[in-house]
């Protein structure tokens, strides 16, 4: 059972979490949402607005909350698990975090273009049209595609650890350490529902699934939701593992750096509910698969 005093720390952490994220959300929603949002001039780059306070406040909500409900209940800097430690064989979750996300996209985008073969373009035809814009059609199609998957599993990890932190120190490295006197089994899932509500509000503005799927705009959320939960499952499975967030924000990172891979090869207009990137229900198969043999697998979640 989680002590009293730990789960007002909970109820706190995800008041603050959602509250700054939500409110970031509405801001968003109200100055244009997703697609009609203003856009702001810094140094001499438009960037829209939504995407600024997407990639500040609300990614970084579960971080800030960490920090605030650390100062306000007198927690301090206790179990902050920022400290990495490879030893006893703990960096092999680390290694793991940073090349399984790579290795399960391609799963689930191969078995996504399996079932639907119609939707899977061998001439790489957007890519193709995209490099001969940028006079780069010297180049392969191919080579590009293999180029950005060998920077998407060696580069994006680190590249990317900066938003993976703002939310990662918050779910992993907040709410799922307190949540394990119920079961790294059960913290683990827990964690990762809450990890997906937490995205409806940008999913109900179309991102990840856009507008016009079948059963917008309720469908898109609790797909976002599964995903979550399977890939929270993997992610706290190596931060349990090695006692430390830093395996999910590697995991995190490598996952947004290589999600899209399975665009440069879409033909037509396939439901993005189902895939070819991983949060599609189909294109997330190599996630549900690994989630479902980790809570096969006896003492997977214990530290």
């Amino acid at each position: 059972m989680i002590q009293k005093n730990e789960l007002n720390r909970v109820y706190l952490f995800l008041t603050l979490t959602f509250g700054i994220s939500w409110a970031t959300a509405l801001v968003i929603y109200l100055t244009g949402g997703l697609e009609d949002s203003p856009f702001l001039n810094i140094a001499n780059i438009p960037v829209s607005l939504a995407l600024l306070l997407m990639a500040t406040f609300y990614m970084f909500g579960p971080a800030l909350a960490n920090i605030i409900t650390r100062v306000i209940t007198k927690e301090s800097k206790q179990n902050l698990y920022l400290k990495p430690d490879f030893s006893q064989g703990r960096w092999l979750y680390f290694l793991a975090a940073w090349l399984l996300p790579g290795l399960l996209t391609i799963i689930g985008m191969v078995v996504f273009f399996v079932l639907f073969s119609r939707n899977y373009d061998s001439n790489l035809s957007l890519l193709t049209a995209e490099m001969k814009a940028a006079g780069a059609e010297s180049f392969s199609p191919w080579f590009v595609v293999a180029m950005q998957a060998l920077q998407a599993t060696l580069i994006a990890p680190v590249l990317n650890a900066l938003p993976s932190f703002g939310e990662e120190f918050g779910w992993r490295g907040y709410l799922l350490p307190k949540l394990l006197p119920l079961g790294g089994r059960k913290a683990s899932l827990i964690t990762g529902v809450i990890w997906g509500v937490w995205h409806w509000p940008l999913i109900l503005m179309g991102y990840n699934y856009g507008s016009d799927y079948f059963g917008a705009p309720f469908l898109g959320p609790l797909a976002m939701a599964w995903f979550c939960v399977v890939a929270g499952i993997v992610f706290g499975w190596t931060s349990i593992k090695a006692d430390s967030i830093w395996p999910a924000v590697i995991g995190h990172g490598a996952l947004n750096g290589i999600a899209a891979l399975g665009l440069l090869f879409v033909q037509g207009e396939p439901n993005a509910l189902l895939g070819p990137t991983p949060v599609g229900l189909i294109g997330g198969a190599g996630f549900t698969i690994l989630a479902v043999i980790l809570f096969l697998i006896p003492n997977a979640f214990e530290p």
